[in-house]
């Protein structure tokens, strides 16, 4: 994920330049942090209080330098315009977010207005249209079954949330001003893998290669559990 968004960012922007980048929902702040130590700007707007507190303790330790560079603000991704202007960003991230909001037009609306011109729109979905694929695997007939026929599923932590489809949110995205440009695959090969041990070393970085040249390529990208699409500003 950090690789294909750093690809896009490359393609956009010239090496060295400091962006003003929004995470929406950043949670732990994986993107938000890696992103401040590459010495942008970042804005971490995140609703569950929980979730702020631990960024806040992950913030905390890091260098002065990087905590400067982290603005991190209590609230909800569906109302971007109460806490910023139109074009206050070159970056805006919506990672793992939209599946819990059931109707995501508006709020995409909202983040595509916050994007300066030319602003990249990075949103990580799952995928609706491999959602039978890990309880098929799982041999969990009765769910395969469902999610032929419906977005809607149950999370690792129990919760009822939704999945998106590539087609669905292209022509979202080319509704709200901000065209999609390009998409990957995550966790094309990995999505079952939960509580094994991760691997280290060279074997870690054959997993990587494997799921990054999997992510871009057809047709493994379109089954793979999540979707990072990015669309960008008109």
């Amino acid at each position: 994920m950090g690789r294909q968004l750093d690809e896009q960012i490359r393609a956009r922007y010239p090496v060295g330049r400091r962006l003003r980048v929004l995470d929406v929902g950043p949670g732990q702040g994986t993107q938000a942090l890696r992103l401040a130590r590459a010495g942008h700007e970042v804005t971490g707007l995140e609703s569950d209080p929980v979730m702020l507190g631990v960024l806040r303790e992950a913030l905390a330790a890091e260098p002065e330098g990087i905590r400067e560079r982290v603005r991190l603000i209590e609230g909800d991704g569906r109302e971007t315009g109460v806490h910023f202007t139109p074009g206050s960003f070159d970056i805006v991230l919506c990672h793992g977010v939209l599946m819990y909001v059931p109707e995501p037009d508006p709020m995409l609306a909202g983040l595509a207005r916050v994007l300066a011109p030319g602003g990249l729109l990075s949103l990580l979905v799952r995928n609706a249209d491999a959602l039978a694929i890990r309880p098929g695997l799982a041999g969990d007939w009765d769910t395969a079954l469902a999610a032929f026929d419906s977005p809607a599923y149950t999370n690792r932590i129990g919760l009822e949330v939704r999945a998106d489809r590539l087609e669905t949110l292209t022509g979202t995205l080319a509704g709200i001003g901000a065209p999609l440009q390009g998409w990957y695959g995550v966790r094309v090969f990995t999505d079952l893998a939960d509580g094994r041990p991760v691997p280290a070393g060279a074997e870690l970085e054959r997993l990587l290669l494997a799921e990054e040249r999997a992510g871009r390529t057809d047709p493994y990208r379109a089954v793979a559990a999540l979707l990072h699409l990015c669309g960008v500003r008109g």
